[in-house]
């Protein structure tokens, strides 16, 4: 286990949602996008490379919120990206994954 790689209760919190919204609404996330939430939700420890591919998620999907179909982050009618966005962990797991990728950047060119 690697101490520090356990998500943070709000990345819980949030990837909880997330799988809230997607059990009621049926839509958001790819079986990958659930596989991950319930990783975070459940706080079972993530490896270097989910941070990695958590980080390029939340960069690649950043178009998401612009979404027309549905509201970003309504509860009674949200987006299919912004069900997926929580499974991922939300903001908090935007934070979380893009901080520990930049100490695993620095760390790797010292």
């Amino acid at each position: 286990m690697n101490p520090g790689l356990i998500p943070p209760a709000d990345v819980a919190a949030a990837a909880k949602r997330g799988l809230e919204l997607r059990e009621k609404f049926h839509r958001g996330g790819t079986s990958v996008g659930v596989h991950r939430g319930k990783q975070l939700a459940e706080r079972r420890d993530v490896s270097f490379r989910d941070v990695v591919a958590m980080s390029a998620y939340f960069a690649r999907h950043e178009v998401d919120k612009a979404s027309m179909s549905h509201e970003w982050g309504d509860e009674t009618d949200p987006s299919a990206g912004y069900i997926a966005w929580l499974l991922w962990g939300g903001e908090p797991g935007r934070r979380w994954a893009d901080s520990l990728r930049a100490r695993l950047n620095k760390t790797a060119a010292e």
